[in-house]
């Protein structure tokens, strides 16, 4: 099984809530933690920015991750959102197949 951990920063709470919902409520992840107290120092613009974000870890497979990166930005405020994908080495077994499992669009 392929499983990503995509992480993705949100500017406040109740956007990071919608869009956790929404991509479990779509079938694009299988779980999302929601972890707010995200402190972000990060250059754009030309400029050095500083912002309190929250970061969701999203829950995913390889499978899923084009039309999770496709829906993302539809979705997200930013003009440019965060979306980066780790590769899940290991992992137990079970849990796993429950995020292949949970992921998989319903046919």
């Amino acid at each position: 099984m392929d499983v990503l951990l995509c992480l993705c920063t949100c500017p406040d709470a109740a956007t990071a809530g919608q869009l956790a919902e929404t991509l479990v409520g779509e079938r694009l992840a299988a779980c999302v933690n929601i972890v707010p107290g995200l402190r972000s120092v990060y250059r754009w613009q030309d400029a050095v920015q500083r912002d309190e974000e929250v970061l969701l870890l999203i829950k995913t497979t390889r499978a899923r991750y084009p039309a999770l990166q496709a829906r993302l930005p539809a979705l997200h405020p930013h003009e440019l959102p965060e979306l980066v994908a780790v590769e899940v080495a290991d992992g137990l077994p079970a849990y796993l197949r429950w995020v292949a499992d949970a992921a998989r669009p319903l046919e």
